[in-house]
Order: structure tokens, then sequence, then C-alpha cells
């Protein structure tokens, strides 16, 4: 499908320099792009690649000169923009609202008649889906589930008993919410279960990626903020509350009962301890293992994790361990001191 330029500046709130009529049939980065495509460019750097390429038109931060001849879509945030543009150019497919005749879904669910149920789904007592919510293929929503209006389950997903989606949450194929949480005491030699009881509550706006698990708590709910974005492949733990706004990186585990604060970054493999407190708005490096609590604004990085800044003064000094050992075998030589090799 086609469109003006004129038509997609107003979709970015942006304004057109060159021909507003311009038809543009698609988006493509800057070194696949063709004659009749839109792409984008958030520098200097990308801008000059830009006009360069086949592409008929850019977005772009503020108001460049084209030297290209290029019609330029302005905007403040070139990457916002093309957020914007990519769901304009490429919606997802509709599908049609309705059951499918595979389905398995209770007696006592309530299912909107604009909801659309896909092949081989099982829904569970007591249920209750809004509308313009979307279960692909095998999704398994268990009893007393909750699903908020336009969510989306891909195929396999799983939501355990008592689960509840605010609205607008995505959560992709393999996922699992309200396992079991883990958690076992050491009676008489053997490792006996403690029933996990609780539940998982999810925000409107969450993201959840491919095969992520999220355990419901032992009493209470895990609870997983407004507009939080969770990558594939995370773990978090019984109890966990993760405030509104933060990025959860792939590869995290987060262990039980840890509270994390608003637009919180936790980056690919790090790992954090049980019962921690992490403030609002901390980063936390890939790899990280964080065994304290974190203050508000803070980074941290290493394992164990340190903030930032004493981490790296730390990394440096072992950059300069192998010199300073010279230095010393020279001087107790120097000394006439005996001296044993390392081993």
């Amino acid at each position: 499908m086609a469109f003006s330029a004129a038509a997609i500046a107003k979709h970015l709130h942006g304004e057109v320099v060159g021909d507003p009529q311009t038809l543009l049939h698609s988006f493509a980065p800057t070194d696949h792009a063709r004659l009749g495509d839109l792409t984008f460019a958030e520098n200097d750097e990308f801008f000059a690649r830009a006009e360069q390429s086949a592409a008929t038109a850019i977005i772009v931060n503020g108001h460049p000169t084209s030297r290209a001849g290029k019609v330029l879509i302005c905007v403040p945030n070139a990457r916002i923009a093309f957020a914007q543009a990519l769901a304009l150019f490429f919606p997802e497919p509709p599908l049609p609202a309705g059951i499918h005749p595979s389905a398995v879904v209770a007696r006592t669910a309530q299912v909107d008649a604009g909801a659309y149920v896909g092949p081989n789904c099982v829904i569970g007592e007591r249920v209750q889906i809004a509308g313009g919510v979307i279960l692909h293929a095998g999704n398994y929503v268990g009893d007393d589930c909750r699903i908020g209006a336009a969510c989306v389950m891909f195929p396999h997903a799983t939501l355990y008993p008592r689960t509840t989606l605010g609205q607008r949450v995505r959560i992709h194929a393999g996922a699992v919410l309200g396992a079991d949480g883990f958690g076992y005491v050491l009676d008489a030699g053997a490792h006996r279960k403690v029933p996990q009881v609780g539940n998982v509550i999810v925000g409107d706006d969450v993201e959840i990626g491919a095969n992520a698990t999220i355990d419901r708590g032992a009493l209470g709910p895990t609870v997983i903020g407004k507009g939080t974005k969770i990558d594939n492949l995370v773990q978090i733990g019984h109890n966990v509350q993760i405030g509104e706004h933060c990025i959860v990186i792939s590869q995290v585990g987060i262990a039980g009962s840890s509270k994390l604060g608003n637009y919180v970054i936790l980056a690919g493999q790090a790992g954090l301890a049980g019962h921690l407190q992490i403030g609002n708005k901390v980063t936390v490096a890939a790899q990280a293992g964080v065994m304290h609590n974190i203050p508000d604004g803070q980074t941290w990085l290493g394992t164990p994790a340190q903030p930032d800044k004493q981490t790296k003064r730390q990394l440096i000094a072992v950059q300069h361990l192998p010199e300073l050992l010279r230095r010393v075998r020279k001087l107790e030589k120097n000394l006439g001191l005996d001296h044993e090799a390392p081993t």
C-alpha cells in the first residue's frame, strides 16, 4: 500500500520538504532501499548514506537540506518516527472475531464477542477475556484468568490459573506466566515443596518475550508494572515486583521477592539475588551479579556488582598488575631479596 509523503508526515506529526504528493510504497534501510522507498536517518552520518541510497524519501531530525534532491520528512525525533512509520507500512494482519471450532472453552468462561480465539486454544473455568484480544494457536489460559482489552498471546504461550493481564499486553511464543515459584524447605534431609498459592499481575502495555518465565508468588502476587518490556529467555522469580516502564533484556534472572523501581534497565544476562531493593532509573550492566540494594539513579556493573566508577577503577588497576609485578620483581632482585615465582 502506498502513502503520500504528506500523509506520512501527518501521521508522524512532521513536515515535508519537497513534493508532498510523492508516493512511497515501502520502508527500507538505506543499504537495501529502492526507488519509491522511505528510509530514515537519525544523525549526520546516516543522513549522508541515505542521500546516496536509491530511497525516494528520508525521515530526518530537524530541517537539513538534501543535496541529492530527496524528499525529506522532518520530525523532532527520527528514531521515534521510524517506529511509527514501520507500523504504518507493516500493520499486523487483522484476524476475524470468533472462536475456532478446535478451541476448548469452559462453560463458565466469558469471551467477548470481539475477541479471536485460535485453533487448539484451551480456556479454563471463569476466565474473562475482553474485546480485541487475540489468542493465537495453542494458547492455554488457566482457570480464573483475566485478560484485558487488545491483548495478544502468540502461539503456545501459557497463563497458569489466576493470572491477570491489563490492556494491550503482548506475550510471545512459549512464554509461561504463573508457574510455581522455586520454593523449598529442607525437612529431614529432603527438600519439601512450599506451596505457591499466589498469582501474577501484569500491567497495561507490557510486552513479554518468547520463552520468558514469570513465576507466581508464594503468597500474594508477582507484579509487572505498566509499560515494562521483557525480552526473550528472562526468568522472574516468585513475588518479584517490577516497576513501570522497565527494560529487562535477554537471559536476565531475578530471584524471588526483589523489588525494582520505575525505568530500571537490566542488561543481558544480569542476575539479581533475592529480596533486593533496586531504585528508580537504575541501570545494571550485562552479566552483572547484583547482591546488594541499589539506590536511585545509579549504574552498577561487574560480579559482584558495584557502582560503575568504582568497578572501572578496579578494572584499570587489574590491567596494570603485570607491569606492577615486573617492577616488584626487579626491586626484589636489586635488593637481593629471595623471590618465589608465582604458581
